[in-house]
């Protein structure tokens, strides 16, 4: 344990000898935090449509005004020509365009029903599918707010005043009162379903709130996996790991020791982005931190493993960096960051099974939004300890003490 403690000591002087390594280990951190949960969203905010409108009736101005109305879309242009509305999409200066053709009042007021057409930039196919997701709100508005216009009285008002009349004669002695407002007929209206709903565990619908807890786990996976391994491979270019192979010491003390830092570092690290993210983004916290630090623990111990099990086929930095960098964009891609898990082919799904990266993204986004336990996470924990063993075993048999 002493010979452990020594090591690890070494490995802390070894770091923060190099000054830029160690502003960055906590620099890094806060602008990461600062620029990628704001910046990193799927929302839209505002989709430009253009109009082509070839009535120019009142119906297709209140239509278009409806649109303008709404807090997603801004009408940018306006045109008759075809060719024109085309040129918008080519250039990337409309989202949408909206084709109203001829006749499209006529049709409307007479109550028949009338086709416009939407063409949209599909080249981001998520954008495309929300932004018309949006429009068809707006339509479904539109065509309610004509179908109540529409709608009218039930019954006409001569009608009704002919049945009161004949309801308010003055009755013989025989003659039972009745109600005159119980014998009107009126028409029920039609039964309606209504849906009342409500958003649990981020009812204000605030995206930072489901992206921060991934960012979280993408600090943690830059700081230990790039430093953990850069910092071994750099001894092998300076030539100091021989003095370390010629002694006594274990394979498994020296990667402990090489480990332990980076954990450290990690978690403070981690400690950090939690309270930029709650001083600033006012992230909530439901769950139990402890819970969330073993999580993260465990994470880390798998991603520093692989680091070192990578660094021992390494010979340069540059040979580490471009490994490093195709695991950590397969990592991050895959985690569910940014698509669910849920929706990936079930080949990937599989691959999934030894990304820690899935893990750590449940895990935080389990304890910071919902408050789960340690019951809930059990499982998603078991696995990354099953894969921290595996990486680390892997690093520690890999190792070859040659002078």
């Amino acid at each position: 344990m002493r010979t452990i403690f020594y090591l690890i000591r070494k490995e802390f002087l070894q770091i923060f000898r190099d000054k830029f390594i160690g502003k960055a280990i906590f620099g890094v951190p806060i602008v990461q935090m600062l620029i990628l949960v704001p910046a990193v969203t799927f929302e839209i905010k505002r989709v430009n449509l253009g109009i082509h409108d070839l009535d120019v009736s009142v119906e297709s101005r209140e239509l278009v005004s409806q649109l303008e109305g709404s807090t997603f879309f801004r009408v940018k242009s306006s045109t008759f020509y075809e060719k024109e509305a085309r040129d918008w999409l080519h250039r990337g200066s409309c989202d949408l365009v909206v084709h109203i053709p001829v006749h499209f009042g006529r049709e409307s007021g007479k109550g028949n029903p009338v086709q416009i057409l939407v063409t949209a930039n599909a080249i981001n196919a998520v954008n495309a599918q929300l932004s018309w997701a949006y429009l068809n709100g707006v339509i479904r508005d539109y065509n309610l707010n004509i179908m109540s216009r529409r709608a009218g009285p039930l019954i006409s008002p001569s009608v009704q005043q002919t049945e009161l009349n004949s309801r308010f004669q003055i009755p013989d002695s025989k003659s039972e009162i009745r109600n005159p407002k119980s014998e009107i007929p009126t028409a029920s209206p039609p039964p309606q379903i209504q849906v009342t709903n409500r958003y649990w565990y981020n009812e204000s619908l605030n995206y930072k709130h489901y992206m921060l807890p991934g960012i979280l786990g993408i600090l943690v996976l830059a700081v230990g996996f790039l430093l953990a391994g850069l910092n071994m491979v750099k001894e092998k270019e300076s030539g100091t790991i021989e003095q370390i192979n010629v002694t006594p010491v274990r394979k498994y003390q020296f990667i402990l020791a090489k480990m332990t830092p980076f954990l450290i570092i990690g978690l403070i690290d981690l400690t950090l982005g939690l309270a930029i993210g709650k001083l600033v983004f006012d992230i909530p916290f439901e769950g139990n931190i402890a819970l969330l630090f073993l999580g993260s623990s465990i994470f880390l111990v798998a991603v520093l493993g692989l680091a070192l099990f990578i660094s021992t086929f390494s010979n340069t930095q540059q040979q580490f960096m471009f490994t490093a960098f195709f695991f950590m964009i397969v990592f991050i891609l895959m985690s569910g960051i940014f698509t669910p898990l849920e929706s990936m082919p079930v080949w990937a799904q599989n691959i999934d099974r030894i990304n820690p990266a899935v893990y750590v993204m449940r895990i935080n986004r389990m304890v910071l939004l919902k408050g789960s336990t340690f019951r809930d996470i059990s499982g998603d924990l078991l696995a990354l300890l099953l894969i921290a063993l595996a990486f680390t075993t892997l690093a520690v048999n890999r190792y070859r003490k040659t002078a």
